[in-house]
């Protein structure tokens, strides 16, 4: 297992190499005025210690702007090697910090969801395929359906409205509420928990449905194998035939999916975030978009490359883990 995961590193390091370069591409080609725009607006900031001309030069030097697609690329490469990623234009602090100042809510956020939707969408997917044609099997499809066709801005907008508005149980956005500063400690952790409870909801909702008609279709596979009419033909409960020998063949294709959600514990919701002014990286990282800030884009991005292609990486050490049949080599 040791030499293929080092194999598989070393070929996602490869990729990473060309995803970024071709990241790279796409904001070398990014109008060049904005730069000319952004080193103006940094040298007009009170107590601005460059000149326009002199911050012109060190954002064109910074991501070598002014050395060509290659070469300009490879010195970006060599500077992100080293960990000096630069100070993001849109929050005029070091990227990392901001990264580090924001990361955290996100992936409390999408913990938050992710057990959730575990919890949620894969009971019901066995259920539904144990029962199929049944109430409980179309009532599920039909749910189902309906989170998976569900845009995010509307349920978030139907929550809000629903429970801020009318109830007013919570805020409309927002991470704390107007009297934070007067609450102890305790207090203060409940009302930050608090403003995270509808967008919790919100990224459950939206995500549950694609599982739950996975777990569904993979179940009613498994439910058809002649191994599993042979263990009932055998006599084995019907609780043991669902649990341990369906179930843990279901979950071979789960671990897939399962798998490919690792870039949204760390990589934030961006539209929730957004709709419900939580302070994470998809909120940072949409801001920063919006504004053209190429050294948190850049960063950014690296960051969820490198996310998806652990994800994949951990997919496949997990089969090992769930089936015995399949060996790394």
């Amino acid at each position: 297992m040791l030499k293929y995961s080092l194999k598989r590193i070393l070929y996602s390091s490869i990729i990473l190499f060309f995803v970024m370069f071709i990241i790279y591409i796409l904001m070398y080609n990014m109008p060049s005025g904005y730069i000319e725009t952004k080193a103006r607006e940094l040298a007009s900031r009170p107590g601005a210690t460059k000149s326009y001309q002199e911050w012109l030069s060190d954002l064109n030097a910074q991501y070598g702007m002014d050395q060509g697609v290659v070469r300009g690329y490879l010195t970006w490469v060599k500077s992100a090697v080293s960990g000096k990623w630069g100070d993001s234009w849109s929050w005029t602090i070091p990227v990392t910090k901001e990264f580090h100042n924001t990361v955290w809510y996100s992936f409390i956020l999408g913990l938050i969801s992710f057990i959730l939707e575990i919890l949620i969408a894969i009971p019901l997917g066995i259920t539904a395929a144990r029962k199929q044609y049944s109430f409980t099997d179309y009532f599920t499809t039909v749910v189902s359906m309906v989170c998976i066709s569900m845009p995010t801005f509307f349920l978030a907008t139907i929550l809000k409205y629903v429970f801020s508005v009318k109830l007013g149980w919570f805020d409309l956005s927002g991470m704390q509420s107007r009297n934070y500063m007067n609450l102890s400690s305790f207090g203060k952790f409940l009302d930050v928990a608090k403003h995270f409870v509808l967008p919790a909801i919100t990224l459950t909702v939206i995500s549950i449905g694609g599982l739950m008609r996975y777990t569904r279709t993979n179940m009613l596979e498994v439910l058809n194998s002649d191994y599993i009419r042979t263990a009932r033909a055998k006599g084995v409960p019907e609780k043991k035939v669902i649990n341990y020998h369906a179930f843990r063949n279901t979950l071979i294709p789960l671990v897939t999916s399962l798998g490919g959600s690792l870039p949204s514990l760390f990589g934030g919701a961006l539209i929730t975030e957004t709709l419900f002014s939580i302070r994470g990286i998809g909120y940072a990282s949409y801001t920063s978009m919006t504004q053209g800030d190429i050294p948190f884009i850049m960063f950014y991005l690296a960051f969820i490359s490198i996310l998806t292609l652990l994800g994949n990486l951990i997919s496949d050490l997990l089969y090992a883990v769930v089936d015995p049949r399949v060996r790394l080599s």
